[in-house]
């Protein structure tokens, strides 16, 4: 800065005493210095050691799938998390959270044999285990690179990946655990399955996409009866092989009814304008059919040799259909209920595939979907399909082929869901959780009353072995508490791949006899444990034991987790400690395009955290985007909103170079103590004394863009506007030494230190930066949050309100001076303002005014000299005079006996 720059500290430009504080930001160019220093000196460890023994806060990191970089979502959830956590710490918690990676299962599995191409056919089950670990293990690596480009604080020697040795064993000790107290049974139900990756599937694995099936009306003869048949709709043809029955509702009337054709027909009363409307037939009430008489019939399979008998169930509705509910136990989760009760096995004839096995010959080999048009063939050529049309609706599909399920009985593992009263006092738990939003207890309570039973199975390579065996003699499935803990003792030493590289006889307790026959030959079964699981008891593996209350102060994911991670986390903590995993959960939204849509490839509208954002503006802007957001809704996001961020980060960093500018020189030992501090100072640091209060709240509550907007007006308003244009010539025209000056100083450097604490847990790279800049040696992030309410002062604001709700009339009275060209700066103008209630400005000295409007003198009456301009409104009258002393070329005020003569004060600070 030039010497000509100093002597003229009025220009329209803010300029500043020298500072070290870069004058550009370069984020992007200086933020992986930070990075590396940070540590180095450990800061992170370092900040939670000094805090050992105070309260603790414990955010369990939920586990991202090693299988790609981090996306923007990523990057909203893992500086949400960093900001808590810094945030907690600052305000005095022992905080800790170890990032963890998800390893196992399909996305992983599925990518590696992507990438292998034609080759996958030649690779074994141990090689493709080995290439899925190689491949998650390489992206632990770039997630973590992106995790510290966030800036977000971790340790690369604590954290937890669900491949490694010692958490495999927990999975496999946890599972044990469940299994000896009675929720882990096997058992052949249906479940979700896909035929593409021949595997079944949980309940938050599938995604719901529009679908095309077939719409049709099947005729059933009723046996013994001429002519007269039990009509139902079907949208899954493929599924009539397996019919074992016809479902109807006790609680629904039924009728026979005839059609032109002649053709008696049973359907609900109900839903015949509907058949009517779908089909174009006709109906006509022949009479009504009771529940017994329902009972007493039975019903010819349209194409098998089979008979089909009536069972009730409230599943039936007059939503949709006939009120005549084609059941195949092995086909439907309603379906399996019923027929269990009435003993019917949950029949399937499809493969892993989706191919018909040798149970239907007629179509053997042939894949379900495939088969829908001939089954329809099959009903034409029988006389008995009614209708046919085709009908879009909602249809789940595999998270990760995205690919049609099917809904397929096979043998599976499965966590009881209502045993030992779990699901009623996991909702009793549930409602002790807080959920953030609050609607959140009520999208978890749905899932949680209807969920059915946990498939814990899958059919895969890469993940952890369920440890059961099968009798070589008999078949029959053992295994029980003692040889799974004689297997995770194994694993714990030597891994988990022991159980494909050993016998299984070196995998059982010595002696371990078959429970059935009592034979000792046993073959290792092919299940592995779905990956919901292994990220659902890392609660276990990860966090401490407390004394009967969760080991986890807050689970932090997206909304998509309620029937996800939650859920999963839920069940085994409930079941083996009877409380949940978690005190409070809070949820964030999807990150969508500025118009709206989900980002995707194929749209070509994503937006890359590092790339589109770091590489251009800096981490500190991303991290600043994330608190202007209120993330418990869905978020928009696009280049224009960046910028705007951007703009509002300069105003920031703007403010900080006005303050460390204008303390360069001043040492915060000469700091006056608080009471000896002039009235405007201590008036803005009541200001700052409110901020901080209310910031901390934010912070506590998680209510980030509530910060972001009051320090966007704290510095931009308060700061900027007011307060640094008030003091401007008390801080570059008087006396170094003076009180008044080091007054000023005194509350800028409580500004600076405040706003730097404060700003930490966001802006984490200026703040430390900053920090540094006045001459701090240790990190900001070892401080706490400054408690100033004792600098709260309403009776201070009180006094000074009035003159500050001046402010907008004195401005107007200005620049309709300058519009006239009678004024330059305010600096050339007196001031004579009448408060027209009459109460004034009180106590307030006339220097002081001066300072708050920025004008060389205040006058109670207009001492004869021009009225350049004047404005009123209702509260205020101002009239803007001509000065009738000079100006002074040094503080530029008119307060000098003539023009360039030195005024009073500065012919006292030059002297």
């Amino acid at each position: 800065m030039s010497e000509t720059q100093k002597e003229n500290p009025y220009s329209s430009t803010v300029l500043l005493p020298k500072t070290d504080f870069p004058m550009k930001a370069d984020l992007a160019k200086r933020e992986p210095d930070q990075i590396r220093s940070w540590k180095t000196d450990q800061v992170f460890r370092k900040m939670r050691e000094q805090r050992k023994g105070k309260k603790e806060f414990v955010l369990h990191d939920g586990p991202p799938y090693a299988n790609g970089n981090f996306h923007l979502g990523h990057s909203l959830n893992k500086i949400l998390k960093d900001t808590i956590v810094k945030s907690k710490s600052l305000a005095g918690y022992y905080t800790d959270m170890i990032p963890g990676w998800d390893c196992h299962g399909l996305p992983i599995e599925v990518q590696v044999l992507k990438n292998l191409g034609k080759k996958a056919r030649e690779t074994g089950p141990e090689e493709l285990r080995q290439l899925c670990r190689s491949y998650a293990e390489e992206f632990v690596g770039k997630q973590g690179e992106d995790l510290s480009r966030f800036l977000c604080f971790w340790e690369e020697d604590r954290i937890y990946k669900t491949m490694s040795p010692d958490f495999e064993a927990k999975i496999v000790e946890v599972f044990g655990e469940l299994f000896s107290r009675g929720y882990v049974y096997r058992g052949k139900k249906p479940v979700y399955w896909s035929i593409d990756l021949a595997t079944a599937h949980a309940e938050a694995e599938i995604e719901y996409y529009p679908h095309v099936s077939p719409s049709i009306y099947v005729k059933f003869p009723v046996v013994g009866e001429k002519n007269r048949f039990c009509l139902i709709w079907t949208t899954t043809p493929w599924t009539l092989p397996a019919n074992l029955a016809i479902c109807f509702n006790r609680k629904i009337e039924y009728s026979i009814f005839k059609t032109d054709s002649g053709e008696e027909l049973i359907l609900a009363d109900g839903l015949v304008e509907k058949v009517t409307n779908a089909t174009g037939v006709s109906f006509h009430k022949v009479k009504s059919v009771s529940s017994d008489e329902l009972t007493s019939l039975k019903f010819q399979h349209p194409f098998l040799d089979r008979i089909s008998i009536p069972l009730f169930g409230d599943h039936v509705t007059l939503d949709a259909g006939t009120g005549c509910v084609h059941t195949a136990p092995g086909h439907g989760q309603d379906d399996y209920k019923v027929g269990l009760a009435a003993g019917l096995e949950p029949y399937s004839p499809v493969d892993d595939y989706g191919k018909y096995t040798d149970e239907f010959p007629l179509m053997q080999g042939t894949k379900v979907f495939d088969a829908n048009p001939e089954i329809i063939k099959l009903l034409q050529e029988k006389g008995l399909l009614l209708h046919h049309s085709e009908f879009e609706h909602s249809y789940p599909h595999s998270w990760r082929s995205k690919k049609p399920l099917i809904f397929r009985a096979t043998p599976q593992w499965f966590f009881r869901m209502d045993f030992n009263e779990l699901r009623e006092k996991s909702l009793a738990a549930i409602d002790k959780v807080q959920w953030i939003p609050s609607w959140g207890i009520t999208r978890i309570r749905s899932m949680v009353e209807t969920r059915p039973d946990w498939c814990l199975s899958r059919q895969r390579n890469w993940g952890v072995p369920i440890p059961a065996f099968v009798c070589e003699s008999c078949g029959e499935t053992h295994i029980d508490t003692t040889s799974i803990r004689f297997f995770t003792d194994l694993v714990r030493k030597k891994g988990i791949e022991i159980w494909y590289s050993e016998k299984a006889e070196t995998l059982l307790p010595p002696g371990a006899k078959c429970g059935k026959c009592g034979k000792g030959s046993f073959k290792k079964g092919n299940d592995i444990l779905d990956v919901w699981f292994d990220s659902g008891v890392s609660n276990f593996a990860v966090l401490g034991e407390r004394k009967d209350e969760p080991p986890a102060d807050l689970y932090l994911e997206g909304s998509d987790q309620h029937r996800g991670w939650f859920q999963s986390s839920l069940w085994p903590s409930m079941a083996l400690r009877g409380i949940p995993p978690y005190k409070t959960v809070l949820t964030h939204g999807y990150v969508l395009d500025e118009k709206g849509r989900p980002m995707s490839k194929s749209l070509g509208n994503g937006i890359d955290p590092t790339t589109d954002i770091i590489q251009v503006y800096g981490a500190d802007i991303l991290r600043l985007w994330v608190s202007s957001l209120d993330f418990r809704d869905d978020i928009k996001v696009g280049k224009e909103s960046l910028k705007i961020v951007s703009e509002q980060y300069r105003k920031i960093r703007n403010t900080f170079r006005y303050l460390l500018g204008n303390l360069h020189g001043h040492d915060p030992e000469r700091n006056l103590p608080y009471e000896e501090l002039e009235e405007i100072d201590r008036y803005y640091l009541s200001k700052l004394a409110q901020f901080v209060e209310e910031a901390v709240q934010s912070y506590d509550t998680y209510q980030f863009h509530q910060i972001y907007q009051k320090l966007i007006l704290f510095c931009t308003v308060i700061l900027s506007q007011d307060y640094f244009e008030m003091i401007r010539d008390r801080m570059y025209c008087d006396a170094k030494d003076s009180k008044t000056r080091r007054s000023s100083a005194t509350a800028l450097q409580h500004i600076l230190e405040t706003l730097c604490i404060l700003t930490a847990p966001i802006l984490s790279f200026t703040a430390e930066e900053v920090w540094a800049s006045s001459g701090k040696k240790e990190s900001v992030f070892f401080q706490n949050f400054p408690d100033l309410r004792s600098w709260k002062n309403p009776s201070l604001e009180e006094t000074f309100q009035p003159a500050l709700d001046a402010r907008e009339a004195v401005q107007k009275a200005l620049e309709l001076a300058r519009q006239e060209g009678k004024l330059g700066k305010s600096l050339e103008a007196g001031l004579e303002v009448v408060v027209k209630n009459g109460i004034g400005f009180g106590r307030i000295p006339k220097e002081t005014l001066e300072l708050l409007f920025v004008v060389s003198q205040i006058h109670e009456n207009n001492p004869g000299l021009e009225v350049l301009s004047s404005y009123e409104n209702e509260t205020f009258s101002v009239k803007v005079l001509k000065p009738s002393q000079g100006e002074c070329p040094r503080c530029w005020r008119h307060t000098a006996p003539k023009d360039g003569d030195l005024c009073e004060r500065c012919k006292h600070v030059v002297g």
